[in-house]
């Protein structure tokens, strides 16, 4: 047997939970308790003695540590380049963290949530991919230029990627002519990196974020590598919108049709046509009327809707193929 040194892995879960409330798809954030001030997602240690699953270790550490029971859970992927909470000639225990998406009706009060927990907005970790306004300005002020500039430079000499440097800004964010599109959520924000544009790239030592001035902050940086789980989770839930009905898991039982199109705009980041979006749930049968109107609207009172449970045995991906209007 060798004498080589091991470096020790730990395996941990984190979990990117996802509520909406307000017309905004809100992410949970956990403060650190080791007096790092970043924030970042909530993440616990797997025991393989008081847990039997993965799925159930995540499930029980949530609810002890936020007050949430978690309705929808799937496992993303395992993050587990080193790097991720350890410093470059460190030999402690190295953390592969399993990557869930989970989401929640029911936002917990502060009473029953654990000291630094809160939900916040998930664009505020990523303004430039909220398009139902407008296209975010930070896109042609800030990252458009400095893309040019760095794709300008040429492939760096190790490179091995199929696709040069500005053939990929123009199909990740859309430029000259290309189409966005809303789910390459990862690949934008894994460029920012490369390019050295986001506050994690810096902190990691990227070269590319070394050897330029400091930027205007591109968003709310967090811990590790928590944004770019966060991005895997974003990208994963606007795919899945398209062929199961995941959206209801963050609706209440009973809704509006408005609302309903605020929740699937909100989490797509895209703007929607009302008619077009109404045919198409119509077609899809995915909502059934409950025969009772709202009178909450503000407005005039809207006939308020449930979800059709009998589609999942109709067909096999019913979900909402919805067309922005970008």
């Amino acid at each position: 047997m060798s004498d080589k040194l091991l470096t020790p892995i730990e395996i941990g879960l984190t979990a990117a939970i996802v509520a909406f409330e307000d017309n905004e798809p809100l992410i949970l954030t956990a403060s650190s308790t080791d007096g790092d001030k970043l924030t970042g997602l909530p993440f616990g240690p797997f025991d393989a003695v008081a847990h039997r699953t993965f799925e159930m270790g995540l499930r029980d550490w949530v609810e002890a540590q936020t007050g949430l029971r978690l309705g929808y859970v799937e496992q993303l992927y395992t993050f587990g380049d080193r790097g991720r909470h350890a410093q470059p000639g460190d030999t402690e225990v190295h953390i592969a963290s399993v990557g869930y998406l989970a989401l929640t009706r029911t936002i917990a009060s502060n009473g029953a949530r654990a000291p630094g927990a809160s939900f916040e907005p998930w664009y505020r970790f990523f303004p430039w991919e909220d398009w139902r306004q407008d296209r975010p300005e930070i896109i042609q002020r800030y990252i458009l230029p400095e893309l040019a500039k760095w794709a300008a430079q040429g492939e760096a000499p190790e490179t091995t990627r199929a696709l040069p440097r500005k053939d990929r800004v123009r199909f990740y964010f859309g430029t000259e002519g290309a189409h966005w599109d809303e789910e390459r959520v990862l690949d934008r924000y894994e460029l920012l990196y490369e390019a050295g544009l986001v506050e994690e790239a810096r902190r990691d030592g990227r070269p590319a974020a070394l050897q330029r001035p400091t930027l205007p902050p591109l968003g709310v940086s967090m811990r590790f590598d928590h944004r770019r789980i966060l991005a895997t989770a974003i990208a994963r839930l606007r795919g899945k919108l398209k062929y199961r009905p995941v959206v209801f898991e963050l609706l209440p039982g009973e809704f509006t049709l408005t609302e309903l199109q605020r929740t699937v705009e909100a989490i797509s980041g895209r703007h929607l046509h009302k008619q077009n979006f109404r045919r198409l749930v119509e077609t899809g049968a995915l909502v059934e009327p409950t025969g009772v109107m709202s009178t909450q609207t503000g407005g005039r009172p809207a006939a308020l809707f449930r979800f059709r449970r009998e589609v999942l045995q109709e067909r096999p991906a019913p979900g909402l193929r919805v067309r922005a209007r970008h």
